[in-house]
């Protein structure tokens, strides 16, 4: 044999004097191998360069395919940022921002005539501006429009079985206030927390002003007493609501009680506030109450455990009280009484240093007790 294996498969058609080796032909055989090696690296090239080609086509059109297939990130992105129901999300953000009722609920027609599907989001946004409709100054009939309406979205919600969360709970207790119903309010507030929803200062107001307004005392330190179970506590708009409601039902014991849980939270009143507890200590009621016969040592040893002169002994003595604006001055004298600061106020953020670093000092002297919830 004188041609290569590799090389047979290309000559299949070759002439048979080629596959046999002669002395006769020795000669004009070696002459006509010659070019036919031309031809056979010739045909090998035209071979290879061939299959590269296509090779090169296969993966390109595999490209095409699989971009065909795989869109892209950003047009991906606008597809969803375009589907009806995100583009409803975005129309009822603006109807809540601009208090926009009625182009709402028109949204929310629409939406249900052509079967757009409304998530959490969607129902709590109607259900906000249903709520601020009807807390705002608005005429009788566009009151009774928000209500009326908001409480249908809300059954609407059960029915699409969409769970609610701490917002719409919020929003529903702001429209049963609404309706002069805060025990409703605060019914709402016991379903969150039988749901598992754990509820914000928020979540109480309309309960609790609620019945402030309304004059029913036991309900709202009943209010309250759940909200410190809760673990919320309340600001200065709460407690001044609660002191200027046990004013006016003359509940000293509640009044002393509000009173220093001011003094504990909050550390400059505001001006409605002040106004309160002057009106609480000109009227007839706090001249009335106080113990005559106090027992002097339980007084110190108040004083010493409670600190700034605070003995937590109720009130002591009786008859009318002096109540007078003052100020102090720079050596912390006060301006009426003569008498001299004991101890200095530090801002918020000096505060919170110092509970951060008597932590982690707590942290780092015992090791099997979790003093990360330290709170000063």
């Amino acid at each position: 044999m004188l041609l290569r294996a590799g090389c047979v498969s290309l000559f299949a058609k070759a002439p048979i004097l080629l596959v046999h080796s002669t002395n006769r032909f020795h000669h004009s055989l070696i002459s006509s191998l010659k070019p036919l090696d031309a031809t056979i690296r010739r045909l090998n090239l035209f071979s290879m360069t061939k299959l590269t080609s296509s090779h090169d086509l296969c993966t390109s059109a595999a490209l095409i395919r699989q971009s065909t297939a795989q869109p892209s990130r950003k047009s991906t992105k606008k597809a969803r940022y375009e589907a009806p129901e995100n583009v409803l999300r975005h129309k009822l953000d603006l109807c809540s921002k601009n208090g926009n009722l009625l182009e709402a609920l028109s949204l929310y027609d629409d939406a249900r005539a052509t079967g757009i599907p409304l998530a959490q989001h969607h129902y709590n946004a109607l259900l906000y501006v249903c709520s601020a409709s009807v807390n705002g100054d608005g005429d009788e009939g566009f009151l009774n429009l928000g209500l009326e309406r908001g409480f249908e979205i809300f059954r609407q919600m059960g029915i699409d079985k969409v769970a609610p969360n701490e917002a719409t709970f919020t929003n529903l207790a702001r429209l049963a206030v609404a309706k002069e119903d805060p025990e409703m309010a605060f019914d709402l507030v016991k379903q969150m927390t039988s749901c598992g929803i754990p509820p914000k200062l928020r979540s109480y107001g309309p309960a609790l002003f609620g019945f402030c307004r309304k004059g029913m005392a036991d309900k709202a330190y009943e209010v309250d007493a759940h909200m410190v179970e809760s673990g919320v506590l309340p600001e200065e708009h709460e407690l001044s609501a609660l002191l200027k409601l046990s004013v006016e039902v003359k509940r000293a014991d509640r009044v002393y009680e509000m009173m220093h849980r001011l003094r504990g939270m909050v550390r400059q009143v505001a001006e409605e506030t002040a106004r309160i507890v002057e009106d609480w200590f000109n009227s007839e009621r706090a001249a009335e109450v106080g113990e005559v016969n106090w027992d002097v040592g339980k007084v110190r040893e108040g004083v010493v455990k409670g600190g700034g002169g605070w003995h937590g002994q109720g009130w002591l003595g009786n008859g009318k009280w002096r109540v007078v604006r003052t100020q102090m001055d720079e050596k912390g004298v006060c301006q009426s009484c003569g008498e001299k600061l004991v101890c200095i106020d530090i801002d918020p953020k000096e505060t919170q240093n110092f509970a951060t670093s008597l932590a982690r000092l707590a942290c780092q002297r015992e090791v099997k007790v979790d003093f990360m919830q330290f709170q000063v």
